[in-house]
C-alpha cells in the first residue's frame, strides 16, 4: 500500500502561491442538484441543469458501468488504484460540466470496506467502521483521485463518502436525544466507529497533495441534519464544509409510503424516532435548526453548511408543500443545497420534471436496455419550489 505523503508537505503547498482559492466558491448561497444516473451524464443534461440556474451539481457516478467490480475504486475488498478507463469517463464528464457553467462536488457511494448497498445485493456493508485497516485504504483512494482531480477547473468539493453510518447496528438509535448521541460518541471516539477521526485521516492524505479543493463532510447516520449534534467540535481544516440531507421524517417522504393503504399525510402525524410526531412547516424549521445551532455553537461559519440532498416522492400529494417549507428554512439560513434528484436514468421517484404522473413504458424499456433516457421533462407545478429558486424569482 502507498504511504501518504507527509504533513509538512502538505504544508508546503498550502503555502504556494500557485493554489487557488477554491473555497471563495462557497462563501455565497450555491443551488443545484444530485446526479446520481446510471450512464455518464451528456451535454444536453448538464445544459438543462445550468439551465434553470443551478451552480453546481452532485455527482455520483456509482451506478455507472465499471472497468472492474466496482467503479474508480476497482475492488471495494481490496483497493489497489484507479482504473485508467473509469477516471478517464469521469474527467470527460467533468469537461461537459465545466463547459456548462457548472461546478462539480465529487460524491462516492462506496470506499474500501464500505460498499454501496444498492451494488452490495441489498445489503449493509460496515466494515469502514469496525476495522481501521480500511482507514488506510480509503485514504490511499482519495490521494490518488485528489491528485487526478485537483486542477481540473469543474471541481469545486470532494464529499468524502455519501451518507455514512458509524452508528448503524452499533448501539445508537437514530434520532435519539442529543445527550445520547454525545454519551455514544464519547464511548467511541477513537475507535473505527469515531468519524470524526475518519475524516482527519482522509483530509490529511487529500492536503498532502491538493492544498486547495474544498473538502465535503457528511454527518452521520446516513447525513442527518440532527447528527452533527454528538461532534464536540468542528474539523481543524478550513477548507471543509460540513453536509446534511433531508429527507424527514422519512416514512413520509420515502418510496414505501406510497404502498400504504392511507399513506402519511404531509403536514400530518407520522412515526420518527422511537415515536410518532406532527410534521409540518414549524417541525421542519425545527429539525433543520440543528446543524445551524451546531455550526453557531462551534463556530463554523453558515457559509460552510450545506443540504447536501432533501426530497420526496413527486406523486405523494404532499410532496409540494414539503419541498416549499423545506427550502423556505434552508434559504432562512442562506444555506448552500442541492435537491434530489435532476433527471435520473435509473428511479423516477423523485424526478420532479415528470410532474405528478407515472413515466410511461420506454422510460423502463431504455433503462432495462442500459440505453440513454429519453423522456421527456418540463417545468411543472411539482418542481416549482425549486425551479423558482434555481432562477431566482423567489
Amino acid at each position: 500500500m502507498r504511504l501518504i505523503a507527509s504533513a509538512l508537505l502538505a504544508c508546503s503547498l498550502a503555502g504556494s502561491a500557485s493554489a487557488a482559492d477554491l473555497i471563495t466558491f462557497w462563501d455565497k448561497p450555491q443551488h443545484g442538484g444530485n446526479s446520481f444516473n446510471r450512464l455518464p451524464p451528456d451535454d444536453a443534461y448538464f445544459r438543462a441543469l445550468a439551465g434553470y440556474g443551478a451552480t453546481w451539481v452532485r455527482l455520483s457516478y456509482d451506478k455507472w458501468e465499471p472497468a472492474k467490480r466496482d467503479y474508480l475504486i476497482g475492488d471495494a475488498d481490496k483497493y489497489e488504484g484507479i482504473p485508467a478507463a473509469d477516471l478517464k469517463t469521469l474527467k470527460e464528464t467533468l469537461d461537459r460540466a465545466d463547459k456548462a457553467g457548472l461546478k462539480v462536488v465529487i460524491a462516492p457511494l462506496s470506499l474500501p470496506g464500505m460498499r454501496w448497498a444498492q451494488n452490495n445485493g441489498n445489503r449493509f456493508d460496515g466494515r469502514l467502521w469496525q476495522d481501521k485497516i480500511w482507514w488506510g485504504q480509503a485514504a490511499a483512494f482519495w490521494q490518488d483521485l485528489a491528485r487526478a482531480l485537483k486542477d481540473h477547473p469543474a471541481v469545486a468539493a470532494y464529499n468524502i463518502v455519501n451518507e455514512p453510518a458509524p452508528e448503524k447496528r452499533n448501539g445508537l438509535a437514530e434520532h435519539a436525544d442529543r445527550k445520547t448521541m454525545q454519551a455514544w460518541y464519547g464511548d467511541q471516539a477513537g475507535s473505527a466507529s469515531d468519524l470524526r477521526a475518519f475524516y482527519k485521516t482522509v483530509i490529511a492524505a487529500i492536503r498532502a497533495v491538493d492544498p486547495a479543493t474544498p473538502i465535503m463532510a457528511d454527518a452521520g447516520w446516513y447525513a442527518a441534519a440532527d447528527a452533527f449534534s454528538y461532534w464536540p467540535a468542528a474539523l481543524t481544516d478550513q477548507k471543509v464544509l460540513y453536509s446534511f440531507h433531508m429527507y424527514e421524517p422519512y416514512a413520509a417522504t420515502s418510496a414505501p409510503n406510497m404502498k400504504r393503504d392511507k399513506p402519511y399525510a404531509y403536514p400530518g402525524k407520522v412515526p420518527f424516532g422511537d415515536g410518532e410526531e406532527t410534521w409540518d412547516r414549524a417541525r421542519v424549521e425545527a429539525y433543520l435548526a440543528e446543524p445551524v445551532r451546531w455550526a453557531k455553537d462551534k463556530g463554523v461559519p453558515l457559509n460552510r453548511l450545506v443540504a447536501g440532498e432533501f426530497g420526496c416522492m413527486r406523486l405523494w400529494s404532499g410532496c409540494k408543500t414539503y419541498l416549499e417549507d423545506v427550502l423556505t428554512a434552508l434559504d432562512r439560513d442562506d444555506l448552500h443545497w442541492a435537491f434530489y434528484s435532476f433527471r435520473e436514468d435509473a428511479w423516477d421517484g423523485m424526478d420532479y420534471e415528470l410532474g405528478a404522473k407515472k413515466v410511461g413504458w420506454k422510460y423502463w424499456q431504455q433503462m432495462e436496455a442500459n440505453e440513454r433516457d429519453t423522456t421527456p421533462r418540463k417545468a411543472t407545478p411539482e418542481f416549482e419550489p425549486i425551479s423558482r429558486r434555481l432562477q431566482g424569482t423567489d
